[in-house]
């Protein structure tokens, strides 16, 4: 029951990322789309239709930036918990590989604790790092985008990591499969 519940909440999150990871390629599509455009409408290759586009909207986006950045670290910490529950992080067993598989266990065991401290050390410390952007009231040069927003997504993202990696430490530690 816990277990497909970690299973359900992991990939969620990681739908949730690809979602606004979609959402972002779709938005500098439309901005750089818009600025090449606006570039033409006013280089005379488009003479006359310049205000006519502008009147539309149509144009860069102002601080696409800083929305995918914001965005972009959204999606990396929604990725976290289904990489770590699935074992898919990148391995390089090249010293691992012929010691067998009580030696292979006792290494994946190492590693999924030694990643459960990480992963809730980071989100204690972004976690801080937001208390601090809402402290001093931090927003973005162009669009002034509170940066705590994007703080908090990736938040919410971190705890859901530190969840499922705690998850996966403590049923590698006890012995039981993860999926």
């Amino acid at each position: 029951m816990l277990q497909a519940a970690i299973q359900k909440l992991a990939q969620f999150m990681a739908l949730l990322g690809g979602v606004v990871l979609c959402l972002l390629v779709i938005m500098v599509c439309v901005s750089v789309s818009g600025r090449e455009l606006s570039d033409l409408a006013y280089s005379g290759l488009l003479r006359g239709i310049g205000d006519w586009l502008i009147d539309l909207g149509i144009g860069p986006i102002l601080g696409d930036f800083e929305l995918v950045e914001a965005g972009v670290a959204f999606a990396i910490f929604a990725f976290l918990p289904l990489t770590q529950l699935t074992g898919a992080h990148a391995k390089v067993d090249v010293f691992s590989k012929g010691m067998g598989a009580k030696a292979d266990r006792a290494l994946g065991t190492f590693w999924s604790v030694v990643m459960a401290v990480v992963i809730v050390l980071i989100t204690l410390r972004l976690f801080v790092g937001m208390q601090d952007k809402m402290r001093y009231g931090e927003t973005t040069y162009l669009i002034q985008f509170p940066i705590w927003w994007a703080y908090a997504a990736s938040l919410v993202a971190a705890l859901t990591a530190s969840v499922v990696s705690i998850y996966c430490a403590a049923m590698r530690l006890t012995g039981q499969r993860i999926l």
